[in-house]
C-alpha cells in the first residue's frame, strides 16, 4: 500500500502552480528542479492520477484530476495555516474560543457590526453566540458557558458576578399603522391599552421569574425573542416595546407608529458587561467588550431624537 501524501508534497505541488513551472518552484523553495520532479511524481503515483499534462507545452498544465486536487490542497494547506496561527495566539494568551451570551436589550445593529469588526481582528478565534433574555445571559456566565454577557440590569447580588456598566440603550412603545392603538391620534392612557395584546419577552432561565417590565394590558402574549416580538408587532398582532435601533428604519417608513404613552416608562436603561470572576476575560473578549461600549455611546447619542425607556 502507497503510503499517504504529505503537506510537503501539497505545498510542493502548490508552488509548482502558483510559481508556473517546475524550476520556478525549486527557485522559490530553495530545492532543485530534480527534486520538485521527484516530489510531484511520488505525490501522483500515491494519488493514483497524473497531476500535470507534460506534453505539447512548455509551462506543465493542470489536468482534470489536478485541478480537483488543487483545491484540496489550498484547502488542507490553509487549514494548516489556521491552526499555526491559533496556537501561536495560544501562546500568547489570546482565547482560541470565545462564546459570548447577548441580551436582546443590545441593539442588534451594534451587535452585528462589532461581531464583523471581531471578525476581520481576531480570525483565529471561534465564537459560540447565545441570545435570549436577560436571565439566559445572566445564567450562561453563572455556569460558565459564556466568557462575558451583555444585556440590562445586573442587580443580581450573585457574588459569581463582575459587572461593568458600558452605555445606555433606548426601548418606545409601538404598533403598527392600522392597529388600533396605532390610529389613536392622540396620548394613550392605560385604560386605552388595557384590553388591547401586549406582546412581550419571556425569561426562558426563570431567574426574573415573576418580575415583569412595562406590562401595562390584561392580555399579554410572551416570546421568547425581540425579534419575534418585532415581527408580530409589525403584523398587527399586538403592541410593545421594543428597541430604539431595531424600529427606526419603521418608523420612519410607516411600518411602525410610536405610541405616545407616557405610563410606559420611558427613561434611559443601562447597558452591562459581565463576567464570571472564576473566569476573567481574555484579550479578545476585552476587546469586544472595549468596542460594544464604544458603538453604544455612539449609537445612543444618534438615537437621542427618537425616543427612549428601558
Amino acid at each position: 500500500m502507497q503510503p499517504h501524501p504529505t503537506l510537503d508534497q501539497f505545498q510542493v505541488f502548490l508552488a509548482v502552480v502558483e510559481k508556473g513551472s517546475f524550476s520556478a518552484a525549486s527557485r522559490a523553495l530553495n530545492r532543485t528542479q530534480s527534486v520538485i520532479s521527484y516530489t510531484i511524481a511520488n505525490l501522483e503515483a500515491q494519488l493514483g492520477v497524473a497531476l500535470f499534462g507534460r506534453s505539447g507545452t512548455k509551462r506543465p498544465q493542470l489536468t482534470e484530476a489536478g485541478r480537483s486536487v488543487l483545491e484540496d490542497a489550498r484547502r488542507l494547506l490553509g487549514d494548516l495555516d489556521l491552526m499555526r496561527a491559533r496556537v501561536k495566539a495560544l501562546n500568547e494568551g489570546l482565547e482560541g474560543e470565545l462564546p459570548i451570551a447577548i441580551s436582546s436589550a443590545v441593539p442588534s445593529d451594534i451587535v452585528v457590526a462589532v461581531l464583523r469588526a471581531f471578525r476581520n481582528l481576531y480570525p483565529t478565534v471561534s465564537v459560540n453566540v447565545t441570545v435570549g433574555t436577560l436571565g439566559i445571559v445572566m445564567d450562561a456566565v453563572i455556569t460558565g458557558r459564556a466568557t462575558v454577557g451583555f444585556g440590562g440590569s445586573m442587580a443580581t447580588g450573585n457574588h459569581q458576578i463582575v459587572s461593568e456598566r458600558i452605555g445606555h440603550s433606548a426601548m418606545i412603545p409601538v404598533a403598527a399603522p392600522d392597529h388600533p392603538l396605532g390610529m389613536l391620534a392622540r396620548t394613550i392612557s392605560v385604560a386605552d391599552v388595557r384590553d388591547e395584546t401586549q406582546l412581550v419577552v419571556y425569561d426562558a432561565s426563570g431567574l426574573t421569574k415573576g418580575r415583569d417590565f412595562n406590562v401595562f394590558s390584561l392580555k399579554t402574549w410572551r416570546v421568547s425573542d425581540n425579534a419575534t416580538k418585532h415581527q408580530f408587532i409589525c403584523g398587527g398582532l399586538g403592541w410593545g416595546g421594543l428597541p430604539a435601533s431595531l424600529v427606526k428604519g419603521d418608523i420612519a417608513d410607516g411600518r411602525l407608529v410610536p405610541l405616545a404613552f407616557p405610563a410606559f416608562d420611558q427613561g434611559e436603561y443601562p447597558i452591562y458587561a459581565i463576567h464570571n470572576v472564576a473566569n476573567p476575560p481574555g484579550p479578545a473578549a476585552r476587546w469586544l467588550t472595549a468596542e460594544v461600549r464604544a458603538r453604544l455611546s455612539s449609537e445612543f447619542h444618534s438615537l437621542n431624537g427618537v425616543g427612549s425607556d428601558p
